[in-house]
């Protein structure tokens, strides 16, 4: 191994890095990635990307969702191609070696009744010496998950400072595509959100606008910190399993699959309003924190809910017409 070579591989990682985000992306996924496979690279006996290098880590990545390695694949080639620019030896995968995509997996969708089981399973948790507020914790997550459509990668990230109005709403800051948004929040929402901080208040955690809003104890000192990902996605998983959402469905829910429950009970509440749900799909997407409608019809799903109220206001509007009647 030639640790120049690891060296100059670095420095390129950062080269490219520094480029598209001087362009405005914030290429936190092709960091993460990149700077894996430079740690992972020296263990397998190589200190940069070339066929059999590629091929290897690739390899080791099987276990691994099809569209998860489909898409690491895609950052890599394009790492590499940026690389060609100034080294025209340099290895660029194929377009062969990038592995077919999959379906996506059809989202469970949760309804109030199993929301509600969440939330007396989230108040029955444990607390711990690192997550004292772990019940309220949850409860919270779970409340602003299902009410507001939230990634979760957005609710980790809210700080105090994110609390506006007299928690009446909440700005999520620098998003996806870069994207700045205001959550207008419902009173029974704001209501548990003002609880929380009170309760994260009394029990000493540090009130300074820019520590986390949902927070654990570090043990250095007992500084404040935020959840982390994993530990947020594992107590959400215990909640829609333990609280048995998934009774009679082909499997447990997702994490991710609030955030579809989130749009349609929005769609469904627009046809029960007698709301026009056409022209209210943009202030979804912008609510949501997507670029257009194309994305949020992603999680549009055709439900029975859904069908059943269609129908209805389709017979109400056409129903004489097509029977006959006067």
């Amino acid at each position: 191994m030639n640790g120049t070579t690891s060296t100059a591989f670095a420095q390129q990682i950062d080269a490219y890095l520094a480029h598209w985000r001087a362009l405005g992306r914030g290429y936190r996924q092709e960091q993460w990635l990149l700077q894996k496979v430079l740690r992972e690279l020296p263990a397998l006996g190589y200190d940069d990307l070339s066929a059999a290098s590629f091929a290897r880590w690739f390899d080791g990545r099987k276990h691994c969702h099809p569209n998860s390695r489909r898409s690491w694949a895609r950052l890599i080639r394009h790492f590499c191609v940026f690389r060609r620019r100034s080294d025209p030896s340099c290895f660029v995968p194929g377009p062969e070696l990038i592995c077919r995509g999959q379906p996506y997996v059809t989202p469970v969708i949760v309804d109030d009744r199993c929301v509600a089981r969440m939330l007396d399973a989230a108040d029955a948790l444990e607390p711990s010496p690192k997550s004292p507020l772990r019940p309220a914790t949850m409860r919270l997550a779970v409340v602003l998950l299902y009410t507001t459509g939230l990634r979760l990668g957005e609710l980790r990230r809210l700080e105090l400072r994110d609390i506006e109005d007299d928690g009446t709403a909440l700005r999520v800051r620098e998003s996806k595509f870069h994207r700045t948004r205001v959550l207008p929040l419902s009173a029974s929402v704001a209501a548990e959100l003002r609880a929380y901080v009170q309760r994260r208040s009394d029990a000493g955690f540090d009130n300074r606008p820019t520590t986390p809003l949902l927070c654990v104890r570090v043990r250095r000192r007992g500084r404040t910190g935020a959840y982390s990902m994993s530990g947020l996605q594992q107590g959400l998983k215990v909640l829609l399993r333990g609280a048995t959402v998934a009774a009679g469905k082909p499997r447990p829910p997702r994490n991710h699959d609030l955030r579809h429950s989130y749009a349609l009970q929005v769609l469904a509440r627009g046809y029960r309003q007698g709301a026009d749900v056409q022209a209210q799909l943009p202030k979804l997407a912008m609510y949501m924190g997507h670029v257009s409608i194309q994305s949020t019809a992603y999680y549009l799903r055709w439900t029975d809910e859904i069908a059943s109220l269609a129908s209805q206001r389709f017979e109400r509007h056409f129903g004489t017409a097509i029977g006959g009647q006067p």
